[in-house]
């Protein structure tokens, strides 16, 4: 589905031939998320696609093919890493031979979201091609394939491109390819939905709590909390995308880090987006069960408890670490993303029999005295991502209400009040 809140987010594969050999090339292969909020968790992807010719993969480093095929042919000579016709193609995890691992490989198979860590938002590997003849005619290889957890991926025509750039001795050198293919991978419409989650009234495996706490005169107060009902399962490097007027003002988070994504240019008003396998559409959140649709299985959801009970641009924004307030924006339609505190809170863990995993804290946001209400929903998010998967929103009608004042006012007394008013009538009269 198009993505209003990431519109060019896709991940790019691209085949940089640094060499000739005879009879074949040395090749980089480097595979890009530029998926602002979306990353690519365990157990990592896989990538793959069916040589044009008779190409073999006489070795690799950075990566390993998972099977070598028939490689008969090659008696008296050192077997190919790979013979195979279409082969696939694994990431080394980070303790692999240090002779292995070329510059930007070996993650594992995980790629983090662009805007969250952008060096480690892509992986490369080499490998050396052979069997080509003594004039090798190259040909880009086709069929190409993206398999990773979560939200499955189609791929875009090959694209023949400027030949990368690399620095080396220290940036004082650069270096350039001899040719470079490109492919961008769009996410699709497929979803994964195998989690074994706690027997609640929502049956949800995650669920986002946005509970107003505090109403100040300058400032109001939210606690934000994720929970993970699953039984087997932990969110590793976890992030939740939220949309909210409120976050053109000043906004500190202090217990998760965050940044702000650029959204000048969308509509001021959005509603949820739900796809189905043959259509897309933006259906208002008034209704958000429509026939012929469906939400994404994620299933998230913002619960709305009644507030009474609570207790008192660029592609790479600016990241702020907790404690440190995001920046300001006239954008009528901010989004903010935030994710976990490397070794703090960065691993959302899975649910036991009387207890559900969970991460939270506390924003405090800067009011705009012109638009803050706590009217008609105002104060709720109006989209919330989790892992880049669209929440299941509560409806409108559901929305509690409190008086549109600041909890630091109190009330008058209406016995002061009655002895002003007897006063002032005794003096005039």
């Amino acid at each position: 589905c198009y993505d209003p809140l990431d519109p060019n987010g896709n991940i790019t594969v691209t085949f940089d031939i640094n060499q000739w050999i005879p009879e074949g090339y040395v090749a980089r292969v480097t595979i890009q998320n530029y998926h602002q909020y979306r990353h690519v968790d365990k157990p990592g992807w896989k990538l793959g696609w069916t040589w044009a010719k008779n190409e073999t993969i006489l070795s690799m480093a950075g990566a390993f093919a998972t099977k070598q095929g028939n490689c008969s042919s090659f008696k008296f000579q050192t077997p190919p890493h790979s013979c195979e016709k279409s082969p696939v193609i694994a990431d080394l995890m980070p303790d692999a031979l240090s002779e292995n691992k070329p510059d930007g490989c070996c993650h594992g198979g995980l790629l983090a979201a662009w805007a969250i860590n952008p060096s480690k938002s892509f992986s490369s590997f080499e490998m050396t091609i052979g069997n080509l003849g003594t004039n090798p005619n190259v040909q880009a290889p086709i069929n190409l394939t993206l398999m990773a957890p979560g939200p499955g991926y189609t791929c875009d025509l090959i694209e023949d491109t400027d030949p990368t750039v690399y620095s080396d001795i220290g940036g004082k050198r650069q270096l350039q390819a001899y040719s470079k293919e490109g492919y961008s991978e769009p996410e699709s419409d497929s979803f994964d939905n195998n989690d074994i989650v706690q027997c609640t009234d929502h049956m949800c495996p995650v669920r986002i709590h946005w509970h107003i706490m505090t109403n100040y005169v300058t400032h109001w107060k939210v606690k934000l909390t994720i929970s993970n009902y699953n039984y087997d399962r932990n969110y590793s490097n976890w992030n939740v995308l939220i949309q909210h007027p409120g976050f053109s003002q000043s906004t500190t988070a202090y217990s998760f880090n965050s940044t702000m994504l650029p959204s000048c240019g969308f509509s001021g008003t959005f509603s949820l987006q739900y796809c189905s396998s043959d259509q897309d559409s933006d259906i208002s959140p008034a209704s958000p069960h429509v026939p012929g649709f469906r939400p994404s299985s994620l299933l998230g959801y913002i619960e709305s408890p009644l507030w009474a009970l609570t207790s008192p641009s660029s592609l790479l924004p600016s990241v702020r670490t907790k404690d440190s307030p995001l920046r300001e924006s006239i954008c009528p339609e901010e989004v903010a993303l935030f994710w976990g505190i490397e070794y703090y809170n960065d691993e959302l863990l899975y649910a036991e029999e009387d207890k559900v995993g969970a991460v939270s804290t506390q924003i405090l946001l800067r009011k705009d005295l012109d638009s803050f209400t706590l009217r008609n929903g105002w104060a709720l998010p109006r989209r919330i991502y989790f892992n880049g998967e669209d929440c299941q929103m509560p409806l409108p009608d559901t929305f509690p209400m409190l008086p549109n004042v600041s909890s630091s006012l109190k009330p008058t007394n209406p016995v002061f009040l009655l002895c002003i008013y007897l006063t002032f009538k005794r003096l005039f009269t």
